[in-house]
């Protein structure tokens, strides 16, 4: 169903898809069978600053994605048969669209996710206009068969290669603090690699969630490749245990580990990004204005509902005064107001119960010692939502709730340090590990302090960039999650690879049967020869020579 207040698509036939191949039978399976299915409740959207109605779309029930996973397994493998190159065409297409629709989609994204319009630009949109043409740039390289070296002497014979094949269905269940980019790399790339897509959007943005399906529709992809299905926890409770046969969930630890723990046991893989706990490290030869302003955007941007924003700030002694007097001078100038304003800089928090849960924790910490430099709930004129200003926070410590648990709200928790070290055994101090950032003017410091940082990604000199840049995996260790999303890691997880090897059969291979001594000693032989020092190759020469000898003949005798 289009979403309310969007235009409907343009259909797009899908006997133009590739050559010649048409999808149009399961299609009009499919579409019977969404015309016999009831009527089911509609799903309204709200503005998380107004509280008015921005749309509507019609909800499954858990019963039904089973049949909606079929019905994009009949149409994929049409999909699957096009080339490398025709699906990059296809991607084009797509961020053709997409640069056709960018106001449209970013004031929806501002009105329906809350986020400042200048962020809906730059977060959402433009990193999603770069990934279609990067997938479709390197997608076709990255997919090709890949030829596999054969060094061994003993396998000269033989060519073998790795096959990447598509899956199937991929699902893709998908977040509310970034309903546009995360959910849309994913589907974009699942696609290059011929698979289908089932997209279950947060409920919080269900509409942005079938902007994606339309414009993958408009962009002459065969209608039915990409479904979405809405509902709440037991509709994406569904999809992971149906036959899709890959889960890309992105959300909370709790969830993250009951989808991998059912996705394991039906014998497929998932990709879990579950949330991070990101420090910032300034050290004490920082770039001090650049540190400032990167922990302020880092700290604060999408009023700091970003899985991947600097949550604990380390800072060297050296540095402590200055940092934090120009944390604070620049956070009481950032704009907390209407997301739809140019100028607005913090928009509302998505929702009332994520307020509350941000408010709460700033509390237990002030009520534990620490003290608010500036920030708090506030009111906007005219807006209705729920909006805190960005808050900065110092005299804080590792038993607090604050540095321990995901704040997932324009809070930034400054912690002075002795020391580098100290810096990072307090980064490593936490069950997260999505990315961290390490300041400093002197990089190979920063890459020594890098590799000691236990977290999926790390960043010198700036913070969580690489999620708009596709091809840099994205991905945490410990609670942060499993898998890599975007790159050449992120099409392998969508993809079956197989080792396809070819043996012209000119001889026997020496190490079947019958076996009996010559064997045994031959390979003994053949180990020294092959991998042997110094002196031992020539022993084995002068040991093996007969025993190889005779094997090598029993090769070219096939049959006997």
């Amino acid at each position: 169903m289009a979403a309310s207040g969007s235009s409907d698509p343009t259909k797009t036939s899908a006997s133009r898809v590739g050559n010649g191949a048409s999808p149009t039978s399961p299609k009009a399976k499919a579409g019977a069978r969404k015309r016999a299915a009831k009527p089911v409740p509609a799903l309204e959207s709200l503005n998380p600053a107004t509280g008015e109605l921005v749309g509507s779309v019609e909800t499954v029930t858990p019963a039904r994605v089973q049949g909606i996973v079929d019905d994009v397994a009949e149409v994929q493998p049409f999909w699957a048969q096009l080339s490398l190159d025709d699906r990059a065409r296809y991607m084009r297409r797509a961020g053709d669209v997409l640069l056709a629709e960018l106001d449209e989609l970013a004031e929806l994204i501002s009105r329906e996710q809350g986020k400042p319009r200048v962020e809906s630009y730059t977060m959402e949109l433009l990193p999603t206009v770069d990934a279609l043409n990067w997938i479709a740039d390197e997608g076709p390289g990255i997919l090709s068969d890949e030829r596999l070296p054969m060094p061994q002497a003993f396998l000269k014979t033989k060519r073998s290669k790795f096959v990447y094949e598509p899956l199937g269905v991929v699902g893709v269940i998908a977040p509310w603090n970034y309903p546009w980019s995360i959910p849309f790399g994913e589907v974009a790339i699942a696609l290059m690699a011929g698979n289908g897509v089932v997209l279950k959007p947060a409920s919080l943005t269900p509409l942005i969630g079938e902007r994606i399906r339309l414009l993958f529709e408009k962009a002459g992809f065969p209608e039915g490749l990409v479904r979405t299905v809405h509902g709440g926890g037991r509709v994406g409770d569904a999809l992971v245990k149906s036959s899709a046969q890959k889960i890309f969930f992105t959300g909370s630890v709790e969830v993250g580990y009951k989808v991998g723990a059912a996705a394991a046991k039906r014998m497929k893989g998932a990709v879990l990004e579950l949330g991070g706990k990101d420090p910032q490290i300034v050290c004490p030869d920082a770039d001090l204005a650049n540190a400032v302003s990167g922990a302020v955007w880092g700290g604060f941007a999408n009023a700091g509902q970003t899985c991947s924003g600097i949550e604990r700030v380390y800072v060297h002694r050296d540095l402590a005064d200055g940092f934090i007097a120009g944390v604070v001078r620049e956070t009481e100038r950032l704009t907390v107001g209407d997301p739809l304003g140019w100028e607005t800089e913090i928009g509302p928090m998505v929702s009332t119960e994520q307020a509350k849960l941000v408010t709460e924790l700033v509390d237990d910490a002030i009520a534990n010692g620490a003290e608010r430099l500036c920030g708090g709930p506030v009111e906007v004129e005219g807006m209705k939502g729920d909006f805190i200003a960005p808050t900065v926070l110092t005299g804080v410590t590792h038993e607090m709730r604050i540095m321990k648990e995901e704040i997932f709200g324009p809070v930034l928790p400054i912690v002075t340090v002795d020391s580098e070290e100290e810096a990072l055994r307090l980064a490593n101090d936490s069950e997260f590990g999505l990315g961290a950032s390490v300041w400093t003017t002197d990089r190979a410091k920063g890459e020594r302090m890098a590799r000691r940082i236990r977290s999926g990604m790390v960043w010198i000199n700036d913070h969580s960039f690489s999620h708009g840049a596709c091809q840099c995996a994205w991905g945490g260790v410990k609670d942060s999650g499993l898998g890599r999303s975007h790159s050449k890691f992120g099409f392998y997880e969508c993809v079956n690879i197989k080792l396809v090897s070819y043996e012209p059969g000119w001889t026997r291979a020496f190490w079947w049967q019958p076996y009996d001594r010559d064997l045994g000693q031959a390979i003994r032989a053949s180990a020294q020869l092959l991998y042997g020092r110094n002196g031992t190759r020539l022993d084995a020469l002068r040991e093996g020579a007969g025993s190889l000898l005779r094997v090598g003949r029993k090769t070219l005798r096939k049959g006997e």
